[in-house]
């Protein structure tokens, strides 16, 4: 089988999707049947594919092409078919929620969260522009739709209408990264490091109640470590950068910016609590990342995290800026507490599993070719 990933999201400054689209691929060539052929498709003027990243039995199609233009094109007039592009394959994944146009390929897409269709509001660039007017039909048309937990597989379900015999979960895997040593010898003490928050600082990150949460931290504690923010900036985060400049957050606040994969293991095992106050999540990788590493958790109560959390920390109504402050000051000066999480997300890691995921991606390839052969039209011969 002849299988295409699309590769661009692991260009450059990779989010959590670059990250799960190279970890599932680099799980997935362990797996791969005899006579598999896997490709990644990348295009961008400026960004090449990094090969280190890669199996060399990856092949690599790269077009300078600009992003934004072939995606508008794709996303607007469903135009150039891959083959045009990268040739003839039998799987075509592609890792938005939006199909990648093919003259004969078995068609499967991703989906992470469906937020952009609730709060269009939340969104930027083609997620606002193209997302919510075509992921249904999408969706529909798509011969198997990848998930990343059981939770949006439910909201794939009941939202879209997409049967679940068409939805397979692909849940990420734990990074190999060792519990700290104060963490394996039980000597970790609550409050040691700093308050670490990673993601892109965008609106359903909730990064504005997370400010206001510390904010009412440091007045009651102004021995109160301080608060990371690790991620990359967009537009919408220039209130949150300002107010880091300010009066009660100047000086016990900071943003790092990306930090890239290699940083990451030292960044979290810096960190005295990891807080991931978001509005929602199709997964939530570091609360997983956390707890590999041993560092308690206080998280929102909504999306999948409960599904990664699950007792291994504190879960919080986003909504309630209060709440947040008191399960952060709570976390933090409880040793008995931040102990007890850390054992439970020590022992809940092992439920994620990268191999698992990429079988379960393999499995979905076949079923995807399946379907594909009985949707096609039957011709007759005269």
């Amino acid at each position: 089988m002849r299988i295409l990933i699309d590769y661009r999201p692991a260009l450059r400054q990779r989010s959590g999707v670059g990250e799960y689209i190279v970890r599932l691929l680099q799980a997935l060539v362990s797996v791969r049947a005899p006579g598999d052929q896997l490709a990644v498709f990348s295009s961008s003027w400026k960004d090449r594919v990094e090969r280190e990243d890669l199996d060399p039995a990856v092949e690599v199609v790269d077009k300078r092409i600009p992003v934004r233009v072939l995606t508008r094109l794709w996303h607007q007039q469903q135009w150039p078919p891959i083959e045009q592009l990268a040739g003839h394959f039998d799987v075509v994944h592609a890792s938005s929620p939006v199909l990648i146009p093919t003259r004969e390929a078995a068609q499967v897409i991703t989906v992470y969260d469906l937020d952009f269709l609730s709060n269009p509001e939340r969104t930027w660039a083609e997620m606002r522009r193209d997302y919510g007017r075509l992921v249904e039909q999408h969706t529909q048309r798509a011969d198997q739709v990848i998930v990343i937990s059981a939770y949006t597989a439910g909201e794939v379900h009941q939202r879209l209408g997409v049967p679940m015999s068409r939805i397979t979960v692909c849940r990420p895997g734990a990074p190999r990264w060792t519990p700290r040593k104060s963490t394996a010898t039980g000597t970790t003490t609550a409050g040691e490091g700093y308050i670490l928050f990673v993601g892109t600082l965008e609106p359903r990150k909730n990064v504005g109640g997370l400010l206001a949460a510390y904010s009412q931290l440091v007045h009651r504690r102004p021995d109160v470590p301080r608060l990371v923010l690790a991620g990359r900036a967009i537009p919408l985060s220039k209130p949150w950068l300002e107010a880091l400049a300010k009066p009660p957050l100047a000086g016990k606040a900071m943003h790092l910016g990306y930090v890239p994969d290699g940083e990451r293991e030292a960044l979290f095992k810096g960190a005295s609590l990891l807080v991931l106050p978001s509005f929602n999540e199709g997964f939530g990788l570091p609360v997983l990342e956390a707890m590999t590493v041993g560092v308690p958790v206080v998280a929102s109560a909504r999306g999948a995290v409960p599904e990664v959390l699950g007792d291994a920390g504190l879960l919080i109504d986003p909504d309630d800026p209060e709440a947040l402050a008191a399960a952060m000051e709570r976390m933090l000066t409880d040793t008995a507490l931040a102990r007890l999480s850390i054992a439970r997300g020590l022992r809940r890691r092992r439920l994620f599993d990268w191999t698992t995921a990429a079988r379960a991606l393999r499995g979905a390839y076949d079923e995807a070719v399946a379907l594909h052969k009985q949707r096609q039209p039957i011709v007759a011969v005269p």
